[in-house]
């Protein structure tokens, strides 16, 4: 339990910390885009703690999970996922398709990149929404696995 509560703390000042600096230093969204990020592309994928299938099975992540990646050798990629956690997964196992994972307890998807347009529908912590396009202000469009579609504030994702 302390760990997991470790992981998220140190997540979020992260996530702080990288906020402010591209704020103070004036980085435009797009600054961002050097980040790569990956999905699962199977279901009950293997995530290892080294670069091998002898390695020690950390967990098992499900398809469609969003993860960064941080480094590639050989077949495989080292990756972080939303709670900051790293491992390693078979190259094979993972998909340039993106997607977003909601981090609020709750995310507002709207028709349009604006508050004030009409609410499409809610997103509770830890749905995977799928990516589909570049951030807009501050949004970015997404589409929830039974098809409605719209625009979630980015910091209420990760993998964007």
């Amino acid at each position: 339990m302390k760990s997991k509560l470790f992981k998220a703390i140190l997540f979020r000042r992260y996530k702080a910390l990288a906020t402010v600096c591209i704020f103070f230093l004036g980085f435009h969204e797009s600054a961002i885009a050097g980040l790569e990020y990956l999905s699962m592309a199977e279901n009950a994928v293997i995530m290892y703690n080294a670069p091998s299938l002898k390695a020690d099975k950390l967990y098992v992540a499900s398809r469609n999970l969003p993860v960064e990646a941080v480094v590639r050798v050989e077949g495989w990629v080292k990756v972080r996922d939303s709670s900051g956690t790293l491992a390693w997964v078979e190259q094979r196992m993972v998909s340039d398709k993106r997607y977003v994972i909601v981090t609020e307890l709750q995310a507002e998807v709207y028709q349009e990149a604006d508050i004030n347009s009409t609410l499409v529908f809610q997103a509770q912590k830890d749905v995977i929404l799928e990516w589909l396009g570049p951030p807009l202000h501050g949004w970015i469009r997404v589409q929830h696995r039974d098809g409605q579609s719209g625009y979630v504030k980015i910091a209420q994702v990760w993998g964007s």
